[in-house]
């Protein structure tokens, strides 16, 4: 098949990509920027497009002739980054594809949302029809992206939604990166108690989301949660990064106020600074205290979702990539 996928040169992008040309699929990728990847994918056979997804003209070109489109590209938290832009990437970009969609007869629309349009997960699992809460503006457009699409399912557009947990895994330079290197040296500073939960999202499983998600039969117009098996406390989840590295880890813990008030004052002190992201901000330090665990059993019944890698595994291989990259 001739599949698009936008985002297609980013961490989560790329390894769905990759995934497809591997199987044999004629894939077309469009990204606003070449990314760590886009050598690779190009030798391996992907059709390129640099451009945004708010380009109307670059969209409607690039999703002629597709049979399936996996719709990854997002404004992802710049916190300098001006909202027109997340609303014109997130919100406008969206409906442009579907619109595309819709006009070339794609037989199958993934739109990758996001576990944070629930925002700090009150009480736990949080299932699909748990509250929604965005946290803050990327999240929010997100939400708003999914707003967009019962309209084209009721015009015949088979469209189903996924809302990742937090994605980690070889390939990502920055998200994991920071437990492992804060954790390195054998110590780790945790600025609360440690029992705010984390549910993790190997890379290898999203990817089979995915491509569970482009082939059921079921799923039109839903939206599915996607994680791994088991959430975890900021404490175990530290543990295992330490683990995977060989390290036993002594957890300091710390208050959490003074930090936020930290992150905050660096936010305002960076404002007038556009395009230049604060080294601390209150969305990064928020990590501590905001609880993320989530219920996929609907994803498990409906789309025959199976998360087959655990944390264990999925930290020492990204241990290993981090090693090979000199990251840690």
């Amino acid at each position: 098949m001739k599949i698009l996928v936008t985002g297609g040169t980013g961490f989560t992008g790329s390894h769905l990509t990759r995934r497809l040309l591997q199987k044999g699929h004629d894939v077309v990728v469009l990204d606003n920027k070449p990314g760590l990847f886009h050598d690779e994918l190009k030798e391996m056979g992907a059709d390129i497009h640099i451009g945004s997804v708010a380009d109307r003209e670059i969209v409607d070109k690039v999703t002629y002739g597709c049979t399936i489109v996996h719709h990854l590209a997002a404004a992802f938290r710049k916190i300098n980054l001006p909202q027109k832009v997340y609303w014109d990437v997130n919100v406008e970009g969206t409906r442009y594809l579907l619109e595309a969609a819709l006009k070339y007869g794609v037989e199958k629309f993934v739109y990758c949302s996001t576990c944070g349009v629930h925002g700090n997960v009150k009480t736990v699992p949080a299932g699909e029809d748990t509250l929604i809460n965005p946290a803050d503006y990327y999240q929010y457009t997100k939400w708003e992206g999914e707003q967009i699409i019962p309209e084209f399912v009721e015009q015949g557009l088979n469209v189903v939604t996924l809302r990742p947990a937090a994605i980690y895994g070889p390939g990502d330079p920055e998200r994991f990166s920071i437990i492992f290197k804060r954790s390195k040296n054998g110590r780790f500073l945790m600025f609360g108690d440690g029992n705010t939960f984390y549910h993790p999202l190997y890379i290898e499983n999203l990817v089979d989301a995915f491509e569970l998600a482009a082939a059921s039969d079921k799923g039109r117009g839903e939206a599915y949660l996607i994680a791994d098996k088991h959430y975890y406390s900021l404490n175990d989840l530290v543990t295992a990064v330490g683990k995977a590295m060989g390290i036993d880890v002594n957890i300091i813990h710390l208050p959490f106020l003074p930090l936020w008030t930290v992150a905050l004052l660096t936010e305002i002190a960076y404002k007038p600074l556009i395009g230049i992201d604060p080294p601390l901000f209150r969305r990064r330090v928020d990590w501590f205290r905001q609880n993320r665990a989530f219920d996929i059993s609907k994803a498990e019944r409906e789309i025959g979702y199976q998360p087959r890698i655990g944390l264990d595994e999925g930290l020492a291989r990204t241990a290993k990539w981090y090693r090979e990259q000199n990251i840690i």
